[in-house]
């Protein structure tokens, strides 16, 4: 091992930056050339078809056959002129990755002959093997069948892998008795519920309104490695991040690498990814480093929130592909290195009008304000209601160890406002009455001459929060680096849509009731501000202050994953997805104990790999250097050399010693405690018990690995450190 770290080492100082041509003289010139977008569309379908699925499209309606035969006629065309040779459905199973299945457009015809084919029944339908998805019981292993089906909101795309092209296209995969088994379906429905109810608040306001669009904007973060380092790590290949290692002096404690000089190698590497990706129509805008050392951040332009979750899955597999041309690798675990900061996404969202409207964007007359208020108090209102859910939607394995962690954010869910919508919020819980001035625009005065103010984006910006107001957006800075952004898009979606409904029909009892609707409406809204009140926090969520803050307000603190999973077992719940028709009880169900494997699967994982490194390569290593300073001493006495020296060197046999017998004996009981939990049958139970007794042993034989490291000497040690790790590039 020892040997390999070197010659990886050897590798690195090796490696030169490529040399990447740009496609295109301006990246808009080139921007979804891979992509069978409207333009494609347009130029390859004759006119009456292309607008009858634009129509379907537009107001959600099925897209008829004869329609579906000339897509995928001109689909085919548009790809084979294009060099593709296969075709297939690309699914989001509940993995978290993306899956295909390649069928080629190559077929024979009835008397032998050899043609090229493409129906609208392939491009509407396929039937992909569906039993060995995770399903959470839904599908016994025998039952195979399972269905994929076209999404014609998210455009076909091509993608090119050691020069052979295949055509993607966008679909949702359903089981055979009609649940969904993936995490595209419940977003869709997510979104058309959230439409709904969305479109009926507006029309308090602008009866023009006939759609509301779900935007969402996915900042991607990620750490680099070099590819001949990460094979040099066990850890890290098997796991995604590394279960040993001693802190480097030099961390990221002064913040040298945040927005610094981006290095040669991966600045070429972020060319080229940045490349495919705008071939591909994802509209990338920002690059820079992160906190950490050999972190960085992509970010993109708003999209349509499926289609952003679409590319953001894409995204993650062209980056690694890329990677590999230049001789990195990409880490999307939300904490491949202890003592630094992890990764996330940052999920932008908001909502916008086919008018033109950001519905979380102030405006500059009172009314638009008061439109602004509705749905943003509405939406603190639901986060305070549901966050518990919300929390369940980003929880992993792997995102436990970012939350809580001392960077952004904590485990605890919180909105931040701002000073000034704060200031705005406590001043309309303190006014009861509100007298009403009529002319051209009617304003409320509200006893807050700020209102019109609030158009200026005075709003700071709080890294410590979870679910933070940016000016015209929310920004949930909880989803983990490696998550599909689905789960958590459509619990928010689920959430502020059911809040939403509440609100109209409150509204509408109080106008039933002979109050004027601005009233009714500005009575609502100040209701919830009382009730939601203790969800608004603007201090610091690093602090222990704010642990114990949060607990006297109520605030849930759940820091693993098997007990926040909880939220999504309960009555209300279960009530909430399945009256919106997003997910049933039995795909909720599901999904909880899909989710509750895969997080003793990967606990699993890593204690097995943790006591592999422990015993077979960091003993061993430790044990033979005690044998070296063994013979030291030794010859020292011999030659009547037994002073202080030798004093310090038995000091040192003596220490590694205690650290070998501490991993011995503790990957022994990690060991018979993961016997224990696989023994448990309840799903739950089995996680929990991974959580606290097996997960629980790996500190002490990590920080016993960690002296140890410090004790051996550097030519001797198997793993590549973290100085190297970190700094190498």
């Amino acid at each position: 091992m020892a040997i390999l770290r070197f010659k990886a080492l050897e590798l690195v100082d090796q490696r030169q930056a490529l040399t990447v041509k740009p496609v295109a003289h301006r990246r808009s010139d080139s921007f979804g050339q891979n992509v069978f977008n409207l333009e494609a569309m347009r130029a390859n379908m004759p006119g009456e078809y292309f607008k009858k699925l634009q129509g379907a499209i537009k107001h959600s309606t099925p897209v008829e056959r004869n329609v579906a035969d000339a897509v995928a006629s001109a689909m085919k065309t548009w790809a084979m002129a294009k060099g593709a040779t296969h075709y297939t459905h690309w699914f989001q199973p509940l993995t978290g990755a993306t899956a295909e299945k390649h069928d080629s457009f190559f077929d024979l015809n009835s008397d032998g002959r050899p043609i090229e084919n493409f129906k609208g029944s392939a491009l509407v339908q396929q039937e992909p093997d569906a039993s060995s998805f995770p399903n959470g019981g839904i599908r016994n292993t025998f039952e195979a069948r399972g269905y994929t089906a076209w999404d014609p909101t998210s455009p076909a795309f091509i993608i090119e892998t050691v020069g052979a092209k295949t055509l993607c296209i966008p679909t949702i995969f359903v089981a055979y008795t009609g649940e969904a088994l993936d995490y595209k379906a419940p977003l869709l429905k997510s979104l058309a519920v959230l439409e709904k109810a969305a479109v009926d608040v507006c029309q308090y306001f602008d009866k023009d309104v006939q759609r509301v669009n779900t935007t969402l904007g996915i900042e991607q973060e990620y750490f680099l490695v070099d590819k001949a380092l990460y094979d040099a790590r066990p850890d890290l290949v098997m796991t995604g991040r590394t279960l040993f290692g001693h802190a480097p002096a030099k961390g990221q404690q002064l913040e040298d690498h945040y927005f610094g000089s981006i290095p040669p190698r991966v600045h070429a590497f972020m060319f080229e990814f940045e490349e495919e990706a705008n071939a591909l129509g994802i509209p990338l805008r920002t690059r820079h480093n992160e906190v950490a050392p050999n972190q960085y951040e992509c970010a993109p332009t708003f999209e349509d929130a499926n289609l952003a979750i679409d590319h953001n899955q894409l995204l993650m597999d062209v980056m690694d592909r890329v990677a590999l041309k230049h001789n990195f690798k990409v880490l999307l675990h939300e904490k491949p290195y202890a003592g630094v900061n992890g990764s996330g996404k940052h999920n932008n969202w908001a909502m916008s009008t086919d008018t033109g409207v950001n519905l979380l964007a102030p405006g500059r007359r009172p009314k638009e304000n008061l439109q602004f208020l509705a749905f943003f108090i509405t939406t603190v209102k639901a986060v305070h209601r549901y966050g518990d859910l919300l929390r369940a939607s980003i929880a992993s394995a792997s995102n436990d160890h970012r939350l809580g962690a001392n960077e952004a954010p904590p485990a605890i869910m919180s909105v931040f406002l701002g000073s000034m919508l704060d200031g705005v919020l406590d001043e309309l819980e303190r006014t009861a009455k509100l007298p009403l001035d009529k002319g051209d625009n009617i304003y409320l005065k509200l006893g807050i001459d700020k209102i019109p103010a609030i158009l200026l984006d005075n709003t700071d910006r709080n890294r410590t929060s979870p679910f933070a107001f940016t000016g015209n957006k929310f920004e949930l800075r909880a989803v983990g680096s490696s998550a599909n952004c689905s789960s958590a898009m459509t619990t928010l979606n689920a959430i502020v849509a059911d809040q939403l409904i509440d609100f109209k029909t409150e509204v509408d009892e109080l106008i039933a009731q002979g109050k004027k609707k601005e009233v009714a409406i500005v009575d609502v809204l100040r209701s919830y501000v009382i009730s939601s009140k203790d969800i608004r926090f603007e201090g610091n969520g690093y602090s222990d202050e704010w642990k114990e803050e949060a607990a006297r307000r109520g605030l849930a603190n759940v820091p693993t994953t098997p007990l926040a999973l909880d939220a999504m077992t309960r009555d209300d719940a279960a009530e909430l997805f399945a009256r919106h028709g997003i997910l049933s009880h039995t795909e909720l169900h599901a999904r909880h104990e899909i989710l509750l494997e895969d997080y003793t699967k990967k606990i699993q994982i890593e204690s097995r790999v943790l006591g592999d490194l422990a015993v077979n390569h960091v003993i061993p290593t430790a044990l033979a250097y005690q044998n070296k300073l063994v013979q030291n001493v030794r010859g020292l006495r011999d030659l009547g050399l037994d002073d202080e020296n030798s004093q310090v060197t038995v000091e040192m046999i003596k220490s590694i010693s205690r650290y070998v017998s501490t991993i011995k004996t503790t990957v022994d009981a990690m060991t018979e405690a993961r016997k224990v939990a696989n023994k448990i049958e309840d799903a739950r139970e089995r996680a929990i018990a991974y959580c606290d007794t097996v997960k629980e042993k790996f500190a002490a034989i990590r920080r016993a690995a960690d002296k140890l490291e410090l004790l051996v000497a550097d030519e001797d040690w198997p793993l590549v450190k973290y100085r190297e790790l970190l700094f190498r590039h």
